[in-house]
């Protein structure tokens, strides 16, 4: 009896063990699965996000080239402003002299009518 009694306890034991391992197995497996859909989803988001980075990145060179662009134009702008300036200078020197002919040539006819009697 003792024997029998020993072997129904090891055996007992065996299954109780071979029951808990098989709970580990199961345990084991669904947290597999569930690493397994949690990779996944982060391959999913990770290339949605390198999708995402390349369109930003031909979306910033695109703005950069529109910055060039208009910079280049801002220095053209910059140099016919500048020669449009100095027409102006030159244009009001220029009238400056005019109007100071005018006046000597007023100031002769004057002299000339008025003092100038012989």
């Amino acid at each position: 009896m003792y024997n029998a009694r020993n072997y129904d306890d090891y055996e007992e034991r065996n299954r109780q063990i071979v029951l808990e391992g098989t709970a580990v197995l199961e345990r084991t497996g669904d947290s597999l699965a569930r690493s397994q859909q949690i990779a996944i989803e982060t391959e999913g988001l990770g290339n949605e996000v390198i999708s995402e980075l390349g369109e930003q990145r031909e979306a910033l060179l695109r703005t950069r080239d529109r910055l060039e662009n208009a910079n280049e134009q801002l220095s053209t702008t910059k140099s016919v402003l500048n020669r449009m300036s100095r027409n102006v200078v030159y244009n009001k020197l220029i009238l400056i002299l005019i109007i100071v002919i005018e006046v000597l040539i007023l100031a002769a006819l004057s002299y000339l009518k008025f003092f100038n009697k012989k």
